[in-house]
């Protein structure tokens, strides 16, 4: 309940500042122009979800993306989390079936890239990657690329982005489960902890930006990170619709796949998301 409350309160916080920031960017010497602060934008995402009675579930997700594009760069930089929990059937010490609210999803990632533009359309980057996740195929995963960027499309609707180029990826397989005898003959599951793999890989991005009409977006992006061992695929596309200048609802899908992944795991993880969207 405490949960639900924080939750409740840190909305409407955002909503009530999301009105006076509109009030204050009608302002012409404090409005948010990215022309007046180096081209710096940014955007925060809260979505939670609580339920009680004849099931328990509680789901909260968070993001936070900043970007700087001028002249001489094109910078960004994102923060994500994801944290479950669920109703599950465990047994007891008793060998009793029992209901019990147990983590189902606990997941992190964050990223960093710095694109040097030779000219206004094309640029170096350099892009830094890290996500740790407790139920996915890897327990945690890092990359460093270096590559070219270019900026194919961009008009005041539309706009379309490559960037391609090698890196380093180290990431660690999720444990396996094995069953071992124990001393007075009885079996016991354990976790086997696996080794780090190294490699070399392709790295890829595409992002998409379309606005549909003056309130509503569509963004879509693709990274790929293909090296020999295993081939990591991510897209995320999301609708928003704006209630103020600062204040949108966004719908987001995402759909993640590792080629390689250990028994009883899955290759492929889809989230869909309903959040409140703060640009700022």
């Amino acid at each position: 309940m405490n949960k639900t409350l924080m939750a409740g309160a840190l909305l409407a916080a955002l909503v009530s500042f999301g009105a006076q920031a509109d009030d204050t960017s009608s302002n012409p010497a404090t409005n948010g122009n990215p022309a007046n602060n180096g081209g710096w934008t940014g955007s925060g995402e809260f979505g939670f979800a609580s339920s009680y009675g004849n099931s328990r579930s509680e789901n909260i997700n968070a993001k936070l993306g900043l970007n700087q594009e001028n002249d001489l760069w094109k910078n960004n930089f994102f923060l994500n989390g994801l944290r479950s929990k669920g109703e599950v059937q465990v047994q007891d010490q008793q060998g009793n079936t029992v209901d019990r609210l147990t983590t189902t999803a606990n997941r992190y990632d964050t990223g960093a890239s710095v694109g040097y533009k030779l000219d206004p359309r094309s640029y170096v980057v350099t892009a830094l990657r890290y996500e740790h996740d407790d139920f996915g195929a890897n327990l945690w995963q890092g990359i460093v690329s270096v590559g070219y960027g270019y900026i194919a499309l961009k008009t005041d609707r539309t706009e379309l982005s490559f960037e391609v180029g090698p890196g380093y990826k180290r990431y660690r397989p999720a444990d396996v489960s094995e069953s071992v005898t124990q001393p007075d003959g009885t079996t016991a599951t354990v976790k086997v902890h696996q080794d780090t793999v190294s490699e070399a890989v392709g790295r890829g991005l595409v992002n998409y930006k379309y606005r549909l009409t003056d309130n509503t977006a569509l963004e879509d992006t693709l990274l790929i990170e293909a090296g020999s061992d295993n081939k990591y695929y991510q897209n995320d596309i999301g609708l928003s619709v704006s209630m103020t200048r600062k204040v949108a609802l966004k719908l987001g899908y995402q759909v993640r796949y590792n080629s390689d992944v250990q028994p009883g795991t899955q290759s492929t993880d889809s989230l869909v998301t309903t959040n409140l969207l703060y640009n700022f």
